[in-house]
């Protein structure tokens, strides 16, 4: 992707280890037309897809409780309450969210429909986000979930009423970023709940 307001002038790894961080110095145009070179880092972990199951019938939604070292090390409990998430891993969004939430969620869901993409923190992360929601039932349960204790997975389904959800958000219970737009696409767009 080119651009005539960005020159590179280099692009240095600083780790290779889980996921890429590099440093890249460039030359930016600004508004006015001058030049000013700035220096960047940024973390390439791949592009992910989310999910919200969703139940119009019971009102109610398919939610994760997993451990977060990142959040932990930042002053939280480290347990977060979360969509299904993953990272695309050269699939399509659609593939891999389908995968991903039978894989942590036992719940295996045929349709999927496409709510929005989101860059989740685009100062420092190069991941865009597909956001997807599908309804569940009970029959569309076929396995426990809990993710692959191999990749360290951990995960705890929970099963809420969708007004108990939207009130964690206000109570500071659900903090993913992610999830709580999910719930407010689906207060505003599936269950008719936000004015």
């Amino acid at each position: 992707m080119a651009s005539d307001r960005i020159r590179i002038v280099e692009e240095r790894v600083l780790s290779d280890d889980w996921f890429l961080l590099k440093k890249t110095t460039f030359d930016f145009r600004r508004n006015n037309g001058s030049w000013q070179r700035q220096s960047r880092e940024t973390y390439d972990r791949g592009n992910g897809a989310t999910i919200l199951l969703y139940s119009l019938a019971q009102r109610s939604v398919i939610l994760t409780r997993q451990f977060r070292f990142p959040t932990y090390v930042n002053g939280h409990h480290g347990w977060l309450i979360e969509t299904a998430a993953g990272l695309l891993d050269h699939a399509t969004p659609e593939q891999r969210i389908q995968s991903e939430v039978e894989e942590e969620t036992g719940y295996r869901v045929q349709q999927v429909r496409k709510a929005f993409e989101a860059y989740m923190s685009p100062g420092s992360v190069t991941e865009k986000l597909y956001f997807f929601v599908a309804e569940y039932d009970p029959a569309s349960k076929v396995g426990a979930g809990g993710g692959i204790e191999a990749e360290g997975e951990d995960i705890e389904v929970l099963e809420l009423p969708f007004d108990t959800a939207l009130a964690m958000v206000e109570r500071g219970e659900i903090v993913d970023g992610k999830t709580i737009m999910l719930l407010q696409y689906a207060a505003l767009r599936l269950f008719g709940t936000m004015s």
